[in-house]
């Protein structure tokens, strides 16, 4: 006769399984082998020129989005998430926003999740280092003791069980030799042509670094389409639904799969409340 003991054991296996960002398969998958919706800008909430999303920082999380990017410079010494210039749209200080990531990953105990923090005015790391400190973010990262290989990432169900379950990225001037946890972008990644027209949005050639190969990289595919007005490039919320259906998804995926034999580990996606953002996300991970 089977013990009483073994259904409750079991279940409680399962309950655990599923509980890697929401699927049982995550646990087992490297974080390198997994394939994340992206949410571009994701602190830049509205529907003006220089907004990319229309639902806030939590709601995103909540909706299934585990990469976030956003873009920050300095204001008067202080680190503020500002597109292009704090004169066009200044969504407040990244010490705040990091805190409502920190709320968010304080409430959901099972998922992994990553930011690409942009620092094209050259800020100190240290002060980026204060900044995670200051919010409490820095004792969810994740740094890695030597750089990984695309066969070197832990699993998201290690990453999880050691507490270590939010991945820091930084496209310039990160130095992990004093700030540990905010890797090199480029090093991990390559990027396709961002701010992508319609013509281009199935691309996947490299675009950054320049001059770099796909091998050992992981893949950021750009699928945020733009329009233009004047030579400016503009987020093109009129188009994001089918932008961001499985169909066109899916095909840049294809196009990178064709290209460097492997689909993007990252696919970033303005407005991600809208069109089949989370379903394309399952898909491409066969989950």
């Amino acid at each position: 006769m089977r013990p009483t003991t073994t259904l409750p054991v079991l279940a409680l296996v399962a309950s655990a399984a599923a509980d890697c960002n929401g699927k049982a398969a995550y646990c087992n998958t490297a974080y390198s082998k997994v394939t994340f919706a992206g949410s571009h800008n994701s602190a830049f909430v509205g529907i003006g020129p220089s907004d990319n999303q229309i639902s806030s920082v939590s709601a995103q999380l909540d909706q299934g989005i585990r990469f976030l990017t956003t873009q920050t410079h300095d204001k008067g010494g202080v680190i503020q998430m500002c597109h292009t210039s704090c004169d066009l749209l200044d969504a407040g200080p990244l010490q705040d926003y990091l805190g409502t990531v920190k709320t968010w990953v304080d409430g959901h105990p099972n998922d992994v999740v990553t930011l690409l923090v942009t620092n094209g005015d050259a800020i100190d790391i240290n002060k980026f280092g204060d900044a995670f400190k200051a919010a409490g973010l820095d004792s969810y990262a994740f740094a890695p003791s030597a750089k990984l290989g695309l066969n070197d990432w832990p699993t998201l169900g290690t990453l999880i069980s050691s507490g270590n379950r939010v991945i820091v990225f930084m496209d310039y001037h990160a130095d992990t030799s004093k700030v540990p946890y905010i890797l090199d972008e480029f090093a991990y990644f390559f990027e396709t042509p961002f701010d992508p027209l319609e013509a281009g949005l199935s691309g996947c050639n490299i675009d950054r670094p320049a001059g770099a190969s796909a091998d050992g990289r992981l893949i950021l595919a750009n699928h945020n389409r733009n329009y233009q007005i004047l030579g400016i490039s503009l987020p093109d919320l009129a188009h994001a639904s089918g932008t961001n259906s499985v169909n066109s998804i899916t095909a840049q995926t294809n196009t990178c799969n064709t290209q460097h034999g492997r689909i993007p580990n990252v696919v970033l996606l303005d407005y991600v409340v809208l069109g089949d953002v989370i379903n394309a996300q399952s898909k491409l991970n066969g989950v």
